[in-house]
């Protein structure tokens, strides 16, 4: 039999009655009664479920629970209050904002353990579906679209082996994920994973930096230090935005790729070191060497193994997915639970825009408008965005998405958000209409 386990929460309140019912129904019962004893069980322990006792209602408690829900993500709350408490909207928000359900006392006992066992089965649920996803193996890649899936099918066929990778892609696309993806999958996954922005470090620094330096070696150098590469030694290398590195450091680097050793600065020693180089560029390299800022020798010991990470604009058919996973993701930040979905109008903008600052740029536009939303449903105006005038210009996979979301949305409307109905009226299952919701970021009640 599973092991059930759940948190018995209660504000000061005596909730013995309720442990020793829930030991019965073989619980295996965890009771705390503030935000720290909370915090401690998570930690330790993988809860599934979690009962709130609240007898005695007052708002100035409400800070205190909506601390102990936040705190406590991933658990199925189920709450027990006085018929009374309910006429605070402080506390509906938060049943409406966190609660799987609740019940009003005095319990009834039988309803409560099934009411329990609902919130322990989808609980379940939700763990299988975690467990799920990362045995996919999605490489935090959000999207189903034809060139995400090209893409981590050749980061697999490249993780397998040492040789250095060039990952191409205009900023914000992604290649710091990608690079990150390569490290994972490879057999150095458990050794360090080192990024190194090369346009960020001062030229004077980013020999030092890269290569460390001894003690008394230059003005400063107060104490010897270990270099990048070296810390990355087991592991991989990340070199974002290469091209910025300075010519006279590519011919260290190019050294260190044909011999594998490096020479600290102020050293006459070799050091052996075992790295993977993974660089990045959201330049044409190839032009850099024909314009003479790179260095054609480097150049060719670096593009071994080619990768190029899509524009956002390439893949619109993602944005639904990846816009509805910045907000979970916003919300969880910001702690801020009121904002449901986008509107179909905020979902048609996101389509038609052309996103020249690519993913980075999508979750930005959805940080903003988590913060200045003041609706259940975010409007082009939250994200910053223009309405759409000309959908039919947006390409014709963004078309077939905003056709299929709209549906699906229209149908859900008319049935009364009943979605095995739904399903029925579109001619697809109910797994497939779940996943259908999940794609474009369909919450019930949203649209």
């Amino acid at each position: 039999m599973v092991l059930r386990k759940i948190l018995c929460v209660s504000l000061g309140e005596h909730s013995s009655e309720m442990a020793d019912y829930l030991r019965t129904g073989d619980w295996d019962v965890l009771p705390v009664a503030d935000l720290a004893a909370v915090r401690r069980v998570q930690v330790h322990q993988q809860v599934q479920v979690g009962a709130l006792l609240l007898k005695d209602f007052s708002p100035e408690k409400m800070g205190w629970v909506e601390a102990c829900l936040r705190q406590s993500r991933g658990i199925e709350w189920v709450g027990v209050f006085r018929i009374e408490a309910l006429n605070s909207p402080i506390l509906r928000e938060l049943v409406l904002s966190y609660f799987f359900d609740y019940h009003t006392l005095p319990v009834d006992w039988r309803v409560l353990d099934l009411t329990l066992g609902h919130a322990f089965r989808r609980a379940q649920l939700r763990g299988r579906d975690v467990k799920e996803a990362g045995a996919a193996g999605s490489m935090d890649m959000v999207g189903h679209s034809l060139q995400i899936v090209r893409l981590q099918q050749q980061i697999r066929k490249v993780a397998v082996t040492d040789a250095p990778v060039l990952i191409g892609g205009e900023s914000g696309s992604g290649k710091e994920l990608a690079a990150r993806a390569i490290h994972q999958y490879s057999r150095r996954a458990a050794g360090p994973f080192v990024a190194v922005n090369c346009g960020a470090i001062a030229p004077s620094l980013i020999h030092s930096e890269l290569f460390g330096h001894e003690r008394g070696s230059f003005s400063g150098a107060t104490a010897g230090k270990l270099g990048l590469i070296e810390a990355a030694s087991g592991g991989t290398i990340f070199l974002d935005e290469i091209a910025e590195l300075p010519l006279e450091l590519q011919t260290n680097l190019l050294r260190f790729l044909q011999e594998r050793t490096i020479h600290r600065v102020g050293s006459t020693r070799s050091l052996q070191i075992d790295v993977r180089v993974v660089a990045a560029s959201h330049v044409d390299l190839a032009e850099a060497v024909a314009a003479g800022r790179f260095r054609e020798d480097l150049f060719y010991r670096l593009n071994v193994l080619a990768l190029v990470v899509p524009s956002l604009r390439e893949r619109l058919s993602d944005v639904p997915v990846i816009a509805q996973h910045f907000l979970q993701s916003c919300m969880a930040d910001k702690h801020r639970l009121r904002v449901e979905g986008f509107s179909r109008e905020a979902m048609a903008a996101m389509m038609s825009h052309r996103w020249p600052g690519n993913v980075r740029e999508l979750y930005n536009r959805v940080q903003r408008a988590v913060v200045m939303s003041d609706e259940r449903l975010i409007t082009p105006a939250d994200l910053g965005l223009s309405v759409a005038c000309n959908p039919l210009g947006i390409g014709l996979d963004a078309v077939r998405t905003l056709a299929e979301r709209d549906a699906i949305s229209l149908a859900l409307g008319r049935v009364g958000h009943n979605v095995t109905h739904a399903a029925r009226e579109l001619g697809v299952s109910r797994m497939t209409m779940y996943r259908l919701m999940d794609k474009h970021g369909l919450a019930l009640g949203a649209g």
